[in-house]
């Protein structure tokens, strides 16, 4: 096919919306490579390059030259909303089939046969759908005038744990048509993993690469270990900083946390993760609206979001490689002659990092424990079904079951709801890959451990030589380098803050599945009755009142009186109505006294009197050694009981050191409304993060 030149113009100046746009140096070679079928092609380019130009500006001239549609496959597909709008800017049609958007799968379908889509955009999880292959996909194959797929470092084995289903391209490279269009797009590919995309996507793969140095972009590093102390840091200086940005941190809690402080502080910051759900789309425009100082946001808000003129990044925690931070810091100062990124590391980052090193991949044991479990049932067991067969975590389960799935030939496979062994068994293979991404997950925290230890001006240049580029034209950062002191009082501040913020404790509605037998419930029925809605003080171990609560329990024996006023402190702003009228406990045989002496001593700082009605019937192992919220209601079912002692009527504080699953709290207070009592509140010292 010819290539049109003004035509390609033309269409990237009413995408960009700007009448003097240009391409910029490679993106016409790219999309004149495509349009030709000269071959598939590997495009390399930093962030903000515009590689979404490429595709889209090429998908417009193959359609318009009577070609069929274009097929992108991307991780993201939440987040590129504001490129599909660019798209249609520019008369490109496109539809998504997504996780998010089933009602509309149906329409999406009868456009693609109506030959009313230019570019369908899918996720890689797509690829492994019964429903998609055979409905959708069998219907365009024949057509499909080019396949883009974004983010293709995914494909290397650097991006299994990520988004494991890209290992389905594989397979799927190798039987497309050797004259199909093909364009892979990355903007973080060092040479081992261009050398993986090359051997996966080929035949005849070339190579476009560019300069990966952002003259902009000044990046600077502190290590400020506390939290309290990178809290107050943000907030001193998003006071001075200029322009709109975002804040990444490392996990959803220290999200919402950080913007509940910076909130306090009269910054208009919103919280952006994995879990904030239909309010993406609209916090996603109000920063490119600037309508918010700030997004706080963990990896959700990654690739694919383009926000030229983001005047800043900031990293409340070190990012567990330099892959990601690139990704990550690279949102800024794609259309300003100057940015920051500023990366703030402290101590917690570390052994969160560790974690999910750790749990990138499924281990020996629950591998053998699924398939254990699959090979003595006969007609297979469903997610739900396997909880109760195993003791691990549904993402866990969810982990190992994707991975031996993908395998080829895969050790088990989807019979409609139900999960079953096939005749194919598990190669040395699998065990080798996760062996070799753990080292290389951990060579990869040494280098941003290195990163972190740069001195100002040096910081770009090790990052463009860790991605295997050109360091040597790397100018000097264009900004100086922000201050490091931070204000005692402020510190002191953020310090109280942390000890002040209480999580809510969500009363279970159903008893698990299969009941609770040894209490005569034999259903996932609901519960009659319920606790109130409850508050922990904190979370465990964690900054605030964490640390405390950990040492009182297996270093002190007893919980400080700190935390006893912490917790009076709680239940006065808490208010819960009607006003509790006693206090109860959960009881321990490991720690008999530790709870009940804590009970007693907060009744009595309330004015309220403590009686204990609960007991053990037997010693069980410890909540936390149970994977999953089934497991968790079959250890707790049968060992609570009432003791003998009357039952007050009125509304009660029933206490615990920690909650877990929540299913102790549920069995208590269903114990004692059954029995007579008012309304349950639950109240617990520490929440272990890992609730399902």
């Amino acid at each position: 096919m010819t290539y049109n030149p003004k035509r390609a113009l033309e269409l990237l100046r009413i995408g960009s919306g700007r009448a003097d746009a240009t391409f910029r140096e490679g993106q016409e070679d790219a999309i004149r490579h495509v349009v030709e079928g000269r071959g598939r092609l590997l495009v390399v380019q930093k962030t903000g390059w515009g590689k979404s130009f490429v595709y889209f500006i090429a998908t417009k001239l193959l359609r318009e030259a009577g070609n069929g549609p274009a097929l992108l496959i991307s991780p993201l597909l939440a987040l590129m909303r504001n490129q599909i709008a660019a798209a249609e800017r520019m008369g490109v049609r496109a539809a998504t089939i997504n996780s998010d958007n089933q009602d509309e799968w149906a329409e999406v379908e009868a456009k693609l046969r109506r030959n009313e889509v230019d570019i369908l955009l899918i996720a890689p999880e797509k690829l492994g759908n019964e429903w998609f292959n055979t409905q959708v996909l069998a219907g365009i194959a024949g057509r499909i005038s080019l396949m883009v797929i974004d983010e293709a470092h995914c494909i290397s084995d650097w991006g299994h744990d990520f988004r494991p289903h890209y290992r389905l391209l594989e397979r799927i490279a190798r039987t497309l048509p050797a004259n199909l269009r093909l364009l892979a797009t990355t903007a973080t590919a060092n040479n081992r993993v261009m050398e993986d995309l090359v051997a996966v996507l080929g035949p005849n793969m070339k190579v476009l690469r560019g300069d990966l140095n952002r003259g902009s972009l000044t990046l600077q590093t502190m290590r400020l270990p506390s939290q309290a102390v990178r809290m107050a840091w943000i907030a001193q200086r998003l006071a001075t900083l200029q322009g709109h940005g975002i804040i990444y941190t490392l996990t959803i809690r220290d999200a919402n946390q950080l913007a509940d402080w910076l909130k306090t502080r009269g910054f208009a910051v919103d919280a952006y993760t994995g879990k904030t759900g239909d309010r993406r789309e609209e916090l996603e425009q109000a920063l490119q609206e600037n309508k918010v100082k700030a997004l706080v946001a963990t990896t959700a808000l990654g690739m694919g979001y383009d926000k030229p003129d983001l005047a800043f990044v900031i990293h409340f925690q070190m990012p567990g490689s330099v892959v990601a931070y690139y990704q990550q810091v690279g949102r800024a100062g794609r259309a300003l002659t100057s940015a920051y990124g500023l990366l703030l590391s402290g101590d917690e980052e570390e052994g969160i990092t560790d974690w999910f090193i750790r749990s990138a991949f499924p281990t020996r044991q629950e591998v053998d424990d699924v398939l254990g479990a699959l090979n003595e049932a006969v007609d297979g067991l469903s997610i739900p079904e396997l909880m109760t067969c195993v003791n691990m975590g549904k993402g866990r389960i969810e982990k190992t079951i994707t991975a031996l799935s993908l395998e080829s030939p895969a050790p088990i496979a989807k019979q409609g709801t139900k999960w079953q062994l096939t005749a194919a068994e598990l190669g040395d293979g699998f065990w080798e890959r996760a062996d070799r991404l753990t080292k290389l997950r951990r060579a990869e925290l040494q280098q941003m451990q290195e990163y972190v230890g740069q001195p100002f001006g040096k910081h770009m240049g090790f990052l463009i030589d860790a991605l295997d580029g050109d360091s040597s034209t790397v100018s000097p950062p264009s900004l100086p380098p922000l201050p490091e002191d931070v204000d005692q009082s402020l510190i002191r501040e953020a310090e109280e803050f942390l000890c002040r913020t209480s999580l809510p404790i969500e009363p279970r509605k159903k008893w698990p599945v299969g009941g609770m037998p040894q209490y005569g419930i034999h259903s996932a029925s609901t519960i009659p009755y319920q606790a109130q809605p409850g508050k922990a003080l904190c979370v465990w171990g964690d900054a605030g009142w964490g640390g405390l609560v950990r040492q009182g329990k297996y270093h002190d024996g007893k919980f400080a009186d700190d935390l006893v006023e912490a917790c009076v402190k709680m239940v006065r702003e808490w208010n819960p109505q009607p006003k509790p009228t006693w206090v109860t406990c959960v009881p321990s045989l490991r720690h008999p006294d530790l709870v009940p002496n804590f009970a007693k001593r907060l009744a009595a700082a309330l004015g309220l009197p403590f009686h204990m009605v609960i007991a053990k019937t037997d010693d069980r192992p410890e909540q936390k050694t149970m994977a999953n919220s089934t497991q968790q209601a079959r250890n707790i079912d049968g060992s609570l009981t009432l003791n003998g002692q009357p039952v007050p009527h009125g509304p009660v504080i029933l206490v615990d050191d920690m909650v877990d699953s929540r299913w102790t709290l549920t069995v208590a207070a269903w114990l004692l409304r059954k029995s007579g009592s008012g309304d349950v509140w639950p109240m617990a010292l520490s929440q272990t993060g890992h609730d399902e």
